[in-house]
């Protein structure tokens, strides 16, 4: 692809009962201009959609047909009927992004409950991405200011201190440092309460060092161009009441959380509107926007925030 041309997206379009159908027809005049999108939804679906929004759907928008079977909107509800569609159009963008018929995928949020209604056996798209390819995606969700990767996701907080082990850390750091490529010190957080207190309070930190210390070794022999660089490769575990303040937070770009909302309450907090979700270490590159379907407002606003949606491009569009 020449420096000039626009990569191509294939953007799987989500929940049809809920918001990213409008993100989509809303924002096409400036998605096309930053990339060629090629929207994974069929024309009779599509029309139903606009005409439920009472917005156009632009002379030059590139649907993919023969998603799935069709079905009757119904804005703001949860159904098996939406669920399919929308598992069948992410998985039509995965189809496009293995033969390199487009370049990556974008994809627009689902409803989980949907998808269970549905028969899908996947919690989300990671879980499937997963699946598809056999390899270990890695969650990382964030903007240019901060990114923050997810060592464990959607699993109870009662499991997380028992999935915290030498070789699967290990492993998820070097994963992690393959294919963020930060070029500056990851933050590393501890799971308990003062990074343990020097065990005082947990000593899940000293896996979490141990982890650090191996990756860091092997990272260095792997890529050893690492030996020349001034900085750790990881930060030791960081206390995590104090790691996202903005003395600690100037310092780092890439986060490491040993759970879910460790990283991602802060994130929101701090991000909420611009954040975006990519999956790493995959043969793909896949991006979504960082947040629901959003049934409440469904088919309902004039004009929705499309910060996520955009950046969610925007990072596609910048990686070579």
């Amino acid at each position: 692809m020449g420096s000039g041309e626009r990569k191509k997206v294939a953007i799987s379009i989500g929940d049809l009962n809920g918001i990213g159908i409008q993100l989509v027809l809303q924002n096409h005049t400036e998605i096309s201009s930053i990339v060629e999108p090629y929207y994974c939804i069929d024309k009779t679906m599509l029309k139903q959609a606009a005409q439920k929004l009472h917005l156009p759907v632009p002379d030059d928008f590139t649907t993919i047909e023969n998603i799935s079977q069709n079905f009757d909107i119904m804005p703001g509800t949860v159904s098996k009927e939406s669920g399919l569609y929308a598992y069948h159009s992410f998985t039509k963008a995965v189809e496009l992004a293995r033969n390199n018929k487009v370049d990556a995928v974008c994809t627009l949020p689902i409803h989980k409950k949907a998808w269970e209604l549905a028969g899908i056996k996947y919690k989300g798209h990671t879980d499937a991405l997963r699946d598809f390819f056999d390899a270990e995606a890695i969650m990382m969700l964030g903007c240019d200011a901060m990114y923050v990767a997810l060592y464990t996701e959607h699993i109870p907080l009662r499991e997380v201190a028992n999935s915290i082990n030498k070789k699967d850390l290990t492993r998820f750091l070097i994963d992690f440092y393959h294919t963020a490529k930060p070029t500056s010190t990851v933050a590393v957080l501890g799971l308990n309460p003062h990074a343990g207190d020097e065990g005082v309070l947990g000593d899940e930190e000293k896996i979490i060092q141990e982890s650090i210390n191996n990756a860091t070794a092997i990272l260095k022999k792997e890529i050893p161009s690492l030996f020349t660089i001034h900085y750790s490769l990881f930060t030791a575990p960081i206390v995590p009441d104090v790691a996202f303040t903005s003395n600690v937070r100037k310092n780092y770009t890439h986060y490491i959380a040993m759970y879910h909302d460790q990283g991602l309450a802060p994130l929101k907090a701090l991000y909420f509107d611009e954040g975006i979700n990519v999956s790493l270490n995959l043969p793909i590159l896949r991006t979504s926007v960082d947040h629901g379907t959003a049934f409440d407002i469904a088919y309902k606003e004039a004009k929705l925030n499309a910060l996520s949606y955009l950046n969610a491009i925007k990072y596609i569009a910048k990686k070579t």
